[in-house]
């Protein structure tokens, strides 16, 4: 089966989380920690990277949007505190435009607004740049509120190299998936995320299978549809859907923003939340992602 999205990405085990992409001032987790001390968090993985990770260490999340420049002056200050920290703390990045819901959970008003996490609970926060003294002041207070409070980073044992074994769950979901039966795969992830609710590798998987199926029922004129109706809001959704199937991500993105751009209430919010969901299926650091978000921005402000 082709498509836009690869599927082989399903087959690789992550045992710690994946450094965030280089271009976001993420690193390579520290020296004697399992943790990665910068980490891009989207509305799929937020559960697992920010408040599973809290129960760890304290998760700074630095809500921010493209359009900010105070942003602009925060970010890498808390990314060169994140890194000097060695994993006692991580810091969680998240792009408000492109993940509306957690902007919405956090009742962000304003960027750039920082969150501190501990056990699942926000602890501290703050809105607008801050100097750097006051930022390691209100890091020191933080670590000392949790003091013997969390379990702590995972440290590096010596079997650290050794290969984790395949769970057989995702050995059950794959083989499915190369048997062409996407209900099987569907449901065998589903089974995971039933048993594990924060798998983010399970959730991953799933979006993606979900929208294999729903492009199989679609008509492959959809797109000539949705150009002949563009105020047909249905059309426009399955076109974009089929356009992502066909190896054109970057129509397909400029098919719902511009829908958006033109659209209101339900409707833009329908859209926008569809536009969402394609976004996650690719890494969030490729450039047709990026380079669509920033346009997403420019039609939203």
């Amino acid at each position: 089966m082709t498509g836009a999205v690869d599927l082989s990405a399903l087959k690789e085990r992550a045992t710690t989380p994946p450094p965030a992409p280089s271009g976001n001032g993420a690193a390579p987790s520290a020296a004697g920690s399992g943790l990665a001390p910068v980490v891009e968090v989207t509305e799929a993985n937020f559960e697992a990277e920010v408040l599973v990770r809290s129960q760890q260490v304290p998760v700074v999340v630095d809500l921010w949007a493209t359009w900010c420049e105070p942003c602009k002056q925060l970010s890498p200050l808390l990314e060169k505190l994140a890194h000097e920290a060695g994993g006692t703390w991580v810091l969680a990045k998240v792009d408000v435009d492109a993940n509306p819901r957690i902007a919405q959970a956090f009742g962000v008003q304003s960027v750039p607004t920082v969150v501190a996490i501990a056990a699942g609970q926000p602890l501290a926060d703050f809105q607008g740049v801050q100097p750097e003294p006051q930022l390691r002041q209100w890091l020191a207070a933080i670590a000392q509120a949790v003091a013997g409070k969390l379990s702590g980073p995972p440290s590096d044992g010596a079997d650290a190299d050794q290969p984790e074994p395949e769970d057989p769950r995702f050995v059950a979901a794959e083989a499915a998936l190369d048997e062409g039966d996407l209900a099987g795969a569907e449901a065998a992830f589903q089974r995971i995320l039933d048993e594990e609710p924060a798998n983010a590798e399970a959730q991953g998987a799933l979006r993606q299978v979900r929208f294999l199926a729903r492009v199989q029922s679609v008509d492959p004129s959809a797109v000539a549809a949705a150009d002949a109706a563009p105020d047909d809001i249905d059309a426009q959704l399955q076109a974009a859907d089929v356009e992502l199937y066909s190896q054109a991500p970057e129509a397909a993105f400029a098919r719902l923003i511009g829908v958006i751009a033109r659209s209101a209430g339900d409707d833009r919010t329908r859209v926008r939340t569809r536009l969402v969901e394609l976004f996650e299926l690719f890494d969030p650091a490729e450039p047709v992602v990026m380079a669509a978000r920033r346009k997403l921005a420019a039609a939203l402000y």
